[in-house]
Order: structure tokens, then sequence, then C-alpha cells
């Protein structure tokens, strides 16, 4: 049972690449957890004036906007099926490598620049309440002239902001899919804070539980939250790189005007790479705190350990003494000897706890 845990802890890390071993370069095949939903893909074509929602019966059904200005966001959810992707990938002529890429969760945060598209990855991350874990999810962006796809491993995610801001007919729907780009990757970026805040108050509770009580499983809790500040600077690091290159780089499917936006949430990751650095600092020094704490509570149930063996050391020796059975021992005989002996023992030890007291040891 512990070896089947600790496997699946480490698939976090490193996703299986079995099945890709000596394949040739874009071959299509899904790398990643296998969900049991049929792949879901929804359509929102909007301009200034309108927008229409609809859900997609297959892959086949994907076409870019016939006139430019018009923008269809494109959202796939889930990734188990090749052939979808495969199919969609031939309808908007997308790299076989770029179609690979997609398939595989296991990227980190990066960005390409085609011809007439770009292609971007991100992580989308949410809090796990119940386990106090964090889940990653690799979302991957295609941006051409007059349309946006994005890829997601599941269904479920942080844009839900975005559509209500589509449908209320806000001024992102006068704005170009560039525009639309910058609101998901902001919409996934905004969501670290909410994540981040979440992880702070259980690391935050957990400190308040080692002050109090020192656990074994307050260790174990230590190396967990470890771990997730491990997995959670992975994915954002490299995004600093990406929002970097997109916000500095000439592109013509990006505009100036987009550049501006995409520096903010530049600045963004960079307050949320330093709120990380400090957790897993706070991590580290809780980890100090707990073996100290674990070391003073061993050294309290030594000393009075000690106190107790000290107190009884002489006490010891007198009995020994007197347990000899030797014929000619002092006041053997006498009736008064054996409370004698026993006050001896009782002032010995009232006097070395007072002595004990008297140092503040007690």
């Amino acid at each position: 049972m512990a070896k089947t845990h600790h496997a699946r802890r480490s698939s976090r890390l490193i996703k299986k690449r079995g099945k890709k071993l000596g394949a040739a370069p874009g071959t299509l095949v899904h790398v990643g957890d296998i969900q049991n939903s049929d792949t879901q893909i929804t359509l929102m074509r909007y301009d200034s004036q309108s927008l229409h929602e609809q859900a997609l019966a297959q892959a086949t059904d994907c076409e870019q906007s016939a006139e430019n200005r018009e923008t269809a966001w494109f959202n796939i959810d889930g990734l188990h099926n090749p052939e979808v992707v495969r199919q969609i990938g031939a309808r908007f002529e997308l790299h076989p490598l770029v179609m690979e890429d997609i398939l595989n969760s296991d990227h980190r945060p990066k960005i390409e620049v085609h011809d007439d598209y770009l292609y971007i990855v991100i992580k989308m991350l949410q809090f796990d309440d119940a386990l106090n874990t964090v889940k990653f999810e690799q979302v991957s962006l295609i941006v051409g002239d007059n349309y946006v796809l994005s890829f997601q491993e599941k269904p479920g995610d942080v844009f839900d902001g975005v559509r209500l801001r589509l449908r209320q007919g806000r001024r992102i729907r006068g704005l170009g899919p560039d525009y639309l780009t910058y609101a998901l990757i902001d919409a996934i970026v905004d969501n670290y804070f909410v994540l981040l805040e979440k992880l702070g108050d259980a690391i935050e509770d957990l400190e308040d539980d080692l002050l109090v009580n020192p656990t074994p499983e307050s260790l174990g809790r230590i190396h967990h939250f470890k771990r997730e500040m491990l997995l959670l600077r992975k994915a954002v690091w490299p995004l600093r790189e990406v929002l970097s290159s997109l916000s500095r780089d000439e592109s013509v499917i990006l505009s100036s005007d987009i550049r501006v936006y995409l520096r903010d949430v530049y600045d963004h990751t960079i307050h949320i790479i330093d709120n990380i650095e400090t957790l897993r600092d706070l991590l580290g020094s809780m980890l100090d705190l707990y073996l100290s704490s674990v070391s003073q509570r061993m050294n309290e149930i030594m000393k009075v350990l000690t106190i107790f063996a000290s107190v009884f050391m002489p006490l010891t020796f007198i009995a020994g003494i007197y347990g000899m059975n030797f014929e000619f021992m002092p006041e053997l005989r006498w009736s008064w000897g054996y409370p004698l002996v026993l006050a001896t023992m009782a002032v010995m030890g009232g006097g070395l706890l007072m002595y004990f007291k008297w140092r503040k040891w007690l």
C-alpha cells in the first residue's frame, strides 16, 4: 500500500513516457492521466455586436472564422483521444510537433512562434481543500489571426470570468484574439493568488500546531507541503520567461497595446514567485522548529528521569548496604534502627528535591 502511494506521488513529478519511447517525432500519443469522460468542444464566436455559443459534436466541425472581424474561441476539454487533436490540427494546419506537445501534459510553460500562430503552454493550478494538495493541469493555447484554441486535460477551469465578460458585451468583444489570450492567461495567473492564500492558511495552521504539540504527523505534513511547493515552483517559475518573451518579442499576432497588459501579468508572476519562495523558506524554518521542539521535549523527559535517578540513587545505596545481611551491622538490633534509616532516606530525598528546586532544575 505504501509503495502504491509513493508511486502515485512520484508520478506528479515526472510523467510516464513509456508509450513514446522510440516513436518518430510528431507521433500523437497522449501522456497524462486518462479521463473517462468524452472530449467536449465548445465554441464562442463573437464580435463587438454579437456573440454565439455552441457545443460542437465532433472535431471536424471546427472551422476558422469566415469573417476577419469575428473572433472564434474553441475550447477543447479532454486530451485522451489523440484523433480529436489530429483532426483539429489538420483544420488549423498545426505543425505535427505542436500537436504532439499538446498531448504531452508534462511540458514546462513555454512559447513557440510559428508563421501564422503562437503556441503557448501554461499550467492551470487549483487547490484541493480536502487533501490540501495542488491540482495541476496543462493548458495549451493556439493564437491565430482570428481564433484561439484552448486545449485542457479535463472539464472544469478558471475561465468563467472571461466567459461572463464576453456574454455581458463588455469591451473584450471589441478586441481581437490577442486580448482574449491575455484574458485567459490573466485568469490563470490570478487564480495562483487564490491558491497561495489557501496554501498559506494551511501552512500557518501547521505552524501553530508545531508550537503547541509537535507530533510525527506534523513532520509528515511539513514534507507534504514542501513537496507541493516544489511542484508549484516547477509550474510557475518558467512562466516568467514566457510572459517576458510575449511582452518583448515582436509578433504580428500580438498588438503593441496587448503587450502592456502582458507586462502587468508578468509583474503578477514575479509577485507569485516571491510568495512561493517565502512559503518555502517558512516550511524550511518549520522543519527546524519541529526538530528543535522534539529535541527540547526529549531534554525535558531526560531531565525528569535524571532527577528521579539522582533522588533514588543514595536511597538505593543505603538500602543495598542494609540488604547485605551481615551479622554485625550498626544498630541492627536496635528497635528504632528501621525508622531511623527510613527517616534518613526521606531527609536525603527531600533535601535533594529542595536543592534541585533551588537551582531551578524543577
